[in-house]
């Protein structure tokens, strides 16, 4: 199969967005299919602001047409809602070319965080854009739930996985963490206010607070938490390292659509402590015990207060936490993106 993926999050990016992007195109063409890329590298672009690593695309809608003609795709999918999204939706529009979207990220949330503009104005846009699409896919079926209720309904599941050879128990410790008094609660994520990472930082539970990740909220933290430690970001051994070091992994951010990071922390043997709200409720369940039938071991805990969700989170087994996680698999995760795509007839993109 020829497939054409449209998406404004590519690499040098480090986000959840990215790293499921990037590792299910690889299976893909391990599989044997061949996959169009329309990226913002391919373009002029500009910082996005607050966001400096994001960049926004000049992308008209006939210059990515041009492209996704070339190609002959046998079917396209909209990754993201940004400029080349935008440009793509427009030529699938016009030329009656079906296509798939995901929902990643709260958008709405995102920028009301930023710039306080009411939630509901950007869901109108939301909306809107995936309007058209054949599937709009989704994380969890909590989160396609509360896409329904924004009248968004064509949804599918489309879960998300971790890789085991990299994040597993028997990492080597990172040096970093080696000395730092216990328990070791660490956080990985882009350092934004969106992640609510000062609800972590502020928490009362002993221990050396460590956060991984870089962002606009950097500077500004470390100068306000100066015991916490910041090792900015770590990609592939070196993050794998991190995680096996911890006692806990703690998850604030009440935004995220799914929160790669925790899975990969629970396959590190690492139990997670964050807030009851989706994200957190859709890989630990209400009571801490996961959401895969069968399962009944705690893997974490969720808790109105972190304080609370982490001491309850350290009492769990590190094993079990290693275990729970091979539920989750890339495997499983490609396979649903194949399924949710639509073919598209060679008429349609005839010039």
């Amino acid at each position: 199969m020829r497939l054409s993926i449209v998406t404004d999050a590519w690499a040098p990016q480090v986000n959840g967005v990215v790293r499921t992007l990037q590792t299910v195109v690889a299976r893909l063409e391990a599989m044997g299919h061949q996959v169009q890329l329309i990226t913002p590298s391919l373009f002029r672009s500009l910082p996005c602001p607050t966001y400096p690593e994001i960049r926004l695309a000049f992308a008209t809608r006939r210059r990515v047409e041009r492209l996704i003609e070339a190609f002959a795709p046998d079917a396209l999918h909209i990754a993201t809602e940004g400029p080349l999204g935008l440009a793509a939706r427009r030529a699938c529009v016009r030329r009656s070319v079906p296509f798939t979207t995901a929902f990643h990220t709260r958008f709405p949330d995102y920028v009301a965080a930023r710039t306080k503009l009411p939630p509901r104005l950007l869901w109108r846009y939301i909306r809107w854009f995936h309007a058209p699409a054949r599937h709009v896919l989704t994380a969890t079926p909590r989160l396609a739930h509360e896409l329904h209720e924004h009248g968004i309904a064509s949804t599918a599941h489309w879960t998300r996985g971790v890789d085991l050879t990299l994040f597993h128990s028997g990492a080597k410790p990172h040096p970093a963490l080696a000395t730092l008094p216990r328990p070791i609660q660490l956080c990985v994520g882009r350092v934004a206010v969106e992640k609510n990472l000062e609800a972590f930082l502020s928490n009362t539970h002993p221990g050396t607070k460590v956060v991984v990740g870089d962002g606009p909220a950097l500077s500004s933290l470390i100068l306000k938490y100066p015991n916490a430690a910041f090792l900015g970001a770590l990609h592939g051994e070196q993050l794998a390292s991190a995680y096996a070091s911890a006692d806990v992994f703690v998850f604030p951010s009440k935004t995220d659509t799914f929160g790669l990071v925790m899975i990969e922390a629970l396959a590190s043997g690492v139990p997670v402590a964050a807030y009851p709200v989706p994200g957190p409720l859709d890989v630990l369940g209400e009571d801490g015990r996961g959401v895969i039938a069968g399962w009944n071991t705690p893997v974490g805990a969720v808790d109105e207060t972190l304080e609370a969700a982490i001491a309850a989170a350290l009492r769990c087994e590190r094993a079990a936490c290693a275990d729970y996680a091979r539920n989750f698999s890339w495997e499983n995760s490609t396979a649903q993106f194949l399924s949710a795509l639509t073919p598209i007839e060679p008429t349609a993109l005839a010039a």
